[in-house]
């Protein structure tokens, strides 16, 4: 048995479906590997397929198609001493598993099958594979090594199996997606499994966007005596390479690096920004367009494009009305200067009239509504939709999650869009991201440093500004009050008699749960946009949009 490893963990940008080029990023990290002498290389979890697939898996093609370059990928390890660890789909007779292949000398020398399969949240793992048994450590270079898959370390049984069965050190494969305060939660999840089985645990994790999902990468390692050896770096591409040696209390990392990690603040932005830029790049865009109100949601949302793409690929364009403030035009002007993008002004007045007189015999006797206000919203986003098509960019929309929760957008206007980066971040949490963005300058954002978010963007009331003096206020509750509702409603799922307890307006409660209601129709015509939190609409939470269903705890 070796007494010293070298071992490398990719952590990779894979394209959901993108098999060849995914057999490629891995090709080149094998080639790395062996440039820098590793012992052991190991990928993410399911790297050539992506995680997730989802239905794909439903393709007897796609699935033979990734075996068969699963095998081809076998094969790039002859003539060398490096051992492969491959996380792939794998046929196991008549049944379909999320298993890891261990390559070494141009030839298939174990397979291991995931244990848990999780079924929760984003994933639906059991849709698509059957569970393995627990699983055998597998010997590499004379050590037995044990192979848990991603969940399989989630709950104790599976490590401690490994562990029993002799394994000297876990190898952990991840496609482990982002939301708030993830790490930390990885980080004691990876401790507590290092001190009860006293075996050094290596976690590596995908990164990169993958529709409304954000893989952070962020894979590091403990090794018992509560000690994190190694830190990979969040939100961007990692090769990590760590030494190991045997040591009469087990193995011990000689070497490794501690990259510092996003804080609190960073990391959502960042989230925000890798989302936005994976999305559209993968989906064959290179610019976007969106429409700049002069409101603090789009100001965010171009400082976000900005820092994804660099200021020559974004595109924002101010649509005014009667309704519109000359304190609008003027902040959206400015905040274009600042982030130094192309701005244009095209007036939606000619548009709507002509809607407006063309529905006047038809309307006639009824006095103006919400239905003249949404003409206003859904001539702007046709509009938007115009530019996006005539110049090839991908059209963002803005709303944020306490407006999406209630419905205050409009279907088919200012809901229009592609992709909206910030559609899992409440309206005070937006207002706290644009000033934290507006003091720092995150790592691997291409926008420029500084204020870029006018600080009179920040200070006013938010209004559509589709009637005279309108706030959003007129119809909302104050959005401190609100988010707090929507966050225990929401992300908690507390009961109404719950969220009342905790100090809000009954009847408030009551017509907050009505409107999140009555927006599910909405919601599921929405943009896909950034998930942030555990329980984000959409991907992170599915309810009925016929749904008969009311809480009447609070009653």
């Amino acid at each position: 048995m070796t007494e010293k490893l070298r071992i490398a963990l990719a952590q990779l940008n894979p394209k959901v479906g993108a098999i060849d080029a995914n057999l490629e990023l891995a090709r080149d990290a094998i080639a790395r590997a062996r440039s820098q002498g590793a012992d052991i290389l190991m990928l993410s979890e399911l790297f050539l397929t992506g995680y997730f697939p989802e239905d794909l898996l439903f393709k007897p093609q796609f699935v033979s198609d990734a075996i068969a370059a699963a095998e081809a990928l076998v094969s790039t390890t002859a003539d060398s001493d490096l051992t492969l660890i491959l996380p792939t789909v794998w046929r196991d007779g008549d049944m379909l598993r999320n298993s890891v292949v261990i390559a070494e000398s141009g030839r298939i020398s174990a397979i291991r099958h995931k244990r848990e399969l999780p079924n929760i949240d984003v994933f639906y793992e059991r849709r698509y594979f059957t569970p393995g048994p627990l699983p055998e450590p597998v010997e590499i270079k004379g050590v037995p090594i044990g192979i848990p898959i991603c969940e399989d370390i989630w709950q104790p049984w599976v490590c401690s199996h490994l562990a029993r069965q002799g394994a000297e050190l876990l190898l952990c494969p991840n496609g482990s997606p982002y939301w708030r305060d993830k790490q930390s939660v990885r980080t004691e999840l990876v401790r507590s499994r290092v001190a009860e089985d006293s075996v050094p645990l290596l976690y590596l994790n995908q990164v990169g966007g993958q529709d409304e999902l954000v893989f952070d990468g962020a894979s590091f390692a403990y090794e018992p005596g509560d000690r994190m050896v190694f830190q990979g770096r969040s939100f961007e591409p990692d090769f990590i390479v760590s030494d190991w040696v045997a040591t009469p209390d087990g193995w011990r990392c000689e070497e490794g690096t501690i990259e510092t990690l996003p804080d609190i603040d960073e990391a959502p932005w960042r989230a925000c920004v890798l989302g936005l830029r994976d999305y559209v790049h993968k989906n064959g865009f290179s610019k976007v367009v969106l429409n700049l109100s002069g409101g603090i949601d789009s100001a965010i949302v171009a400082a976000l494009a900005v820092d994804a793409f660099g200021a020559d690929k974004v595109h924002c364009i101010m649509q005014p009305y009667r309704y519109t403030s000359s304190e609008s035009l003027r902040d959206a002007q400015e905040c274009a200067a600042r982030l130094g993008v192309r701005y244009d002004v095209v007036s939606i007045a000619d548009p709507v009239e002509a809607v407006t007189a063309g529905l006047s015999e038809m309307f006639a006797g009824r006095d103006e509504d919400l239905t003249e206000e949404n003409v206003q919203s859904r001539m702007r986003g046709l509009i938007a939709m115009a530019v996006s098509n005539k110049f090839g960019s991908m059209l963002l929309t803005t709303g944020n999650k306490s407006e999406m929760a209630v419905g205050y957008a409009t279907i088919y206007g200012d809901m229009n869009g592609g992709f909206n980066p910030i559609k899992d971040l409440l309206k005070m949490q937006v207002y706290h991201l644009a000033r934290w963005r507006n003091a720092h300058h995150p790592a691997d954002c291409l926008g420029p440093q500084g204020e870029v978010i006018p600080q009179s963007i920040i200070d006013k009331a938010p209004s559509a500004e589709l009637r005279p003096d309108q706030t959003d206020q007129d119809s909302l509750p104050p959005y401190p009050v609100l988010d707090a509702i929507l966050e225990a409603m929401v992300e908690e799922e507390r009961s109404l008699a719950e969220i009342v307890e905790l100090g809000h307006d009954a009847d408030l409660v009551r017509r907050v749960e009505r409107l999140v209601n009555l927006a599910e129709y909405k919601r599921r015509q929405s943009a896909p946009g950034v998930k942030l939190s555990p329980r984000a609409f959409g991907l992170g939470r599915k309810y009925p949009i016929t749904n008969g269903y009311r809480d009447g705890s609070a009653s």
